[in-house]
């Protein structure tokens, strides 16, 4: 059995220079969203959370992600 690890929110590299701004990854966007989002699917199922979905797919499309 092989284990995925899960992608990392930090920036990578330590050598960089301080104040130069990483560009967003999308699991690190809208964190507030996504957990609600996730927590609703996982008790209630999909069909019964499409609010909270459309919510998160808004609020990735405002910083950007095409969705």
């Amino acid at each position: 059995m092989s284990s995925v690890a899960a992608a990392s929110c930090e920036p990578k590299g330590g050598g960089e220079a301080k104040g130069q701004k990483q560009p967003l990854k999308p699991c690190c966007a809208c964190p507030d969203t996504k957990k609600a989002r996730d927590a609703c699917i996982i008790e209630k199922g999909e069909e019964n959370c499409g609010h909270l979905i459309e919510a998160h797919k808004e609020c990735m499309r405002a910083l950007g992600f095409k969705i």
